[in-house]
């Protein structure tokens, strides 16, 4: 990250001056492009610092979450840059303006070769956290703007057609835009407390309502803190006594960390809902956004149902739910 930052920060200079000489948009785009490269970058490495910050007692899990809100400004500065280069596109195309191909094509080389240098090392830590593959979605895109830039460069010096110049910018916002689109997106799920893209939720409440000894969940939620560093919370209802109910809970906890790699779940253990914890004799309020129990008829959904009452006693499992 720290390399791919120090190349891309040093060629956006470059690569900025260049586009001015020759007066071509797609390199002052492309330089634009690399701007935000470094600023993800830059931002990646703070919150991958700032991360590593133990728990507090105001910040109870810390600072990690702070790489999600930083991927998410990398994504909206990249859609802002994406609105002036389109407003001056607009510009060049009503009126076009000369350009000098040589310099184009000299400067979109290297950036070209400075982009595949930064790939190959991203590449192989993509997937270890949303800031890289931020980062790693910029490389790749401003890799493309950079054979943009340098084919567009080739096409003036051939032909003299220098409305190429735009129109490739354009190309290249497009690019921009569908890299940052997943970005933006898998952030906001996030911090909604959205469920991970990887995770089944009805399949997560199956696996937990059939274990042994469970006949009903309720009030689950599923969450990642960050990306691979998901977390759970549900309440269950068991048949059996305490000790039973001990293992449930740690039965429970290996299931969901090996079927679905859920390493952080919080199981609240309940035996049966009679007397004092129910609300009305042997029905029970779903609380969550969905409850379960051990027959498929009183699923209770979320948004049509929510909060309804539904039959839930462990005590006597042949009873009809």
């Amino acid at each position: 990250m720290l390399t791919a930052f120090l190349l891309t920060t040093t060629f956006m200079v470059v690569e900025g001056v260049g586009g001015y000489l020759s007066n071509s948009l797609a390199l002052i785009s492309d330089a634009g492009h690399m701007l935000t490269d470094a600023a993800a970058l830059g931002l990646g490495l703070f919150a991958m610092k700032l991360g590593e910050k133990p728990p507090s007692v105001t910040k109870s899990f810390g600072y990690r979450r702070f790489e999600i809100l930083a991927a998410l400004l990398n994504g909206l500065a990249l859609w802002g840059i994406v609105g002036i280069i389109l407003h001056e596109a607009y510009t060049r195309i009503t009126t076009p303006e000369a350009v000098k191909p040589m310099g184009m094509v000299t400067v979109a080389g290297i950036g070209l070769l400075v982009n595949l240098i930064s790939i190959k090392m991203l590449h192989a830590h993509k997937d270890e956290s949303l800031n890289v593959r931020g980062a790693f979605l910029h490389v790749v895109a401003d890799t493309m703007g950079s054979v943009g830039a340098l084919l567009a460069g080739l096409i003036v010096w051939g032909t003299g057609w220098t409305l190429v110049d735009p129109l490739v910018s354009v190309g290249i916002c497009a690019l921009i835009l569908y890299s940052s689109w997943g970005l933006v997106r898998d952030a906001v799920n996030i911090l909604l407390l959205g469920v991970p893209e990887h995770i089944d939720y009805k399949e997560v409440e199956a696996a937990i309502i059939s274990a042994d000894g469970v006949c009903c969940v309720y009030d689950l939620h599923i969450w990642a803190i960050t990306p691979g560093n998901e977390a759970l919370s549900a309440h269950v209802v068991v048949d059996g006594e305490a000790g039973v109910q001990k293992n449930v809970a740690g039965e429970l906890g290996a299931l969901l960390n090996e079927r679905f790699k859920i390493g952080h779940s919080t199981i609240q253990v309940e035996h049966g809902h009679s007397g004092d914890t129910c609300l009305n004799g042997n029905l029970c309020r779903v609380t969550g956004a969905r409850g379960m129990c051990s027959l498929e008829s009183s699923v209770v959904e979320d948004k049509e149902r929510h909060g309804e009452e539904h039959p839930c006693n462990c005590e006597d499992t042949t009873t009809p739910h």
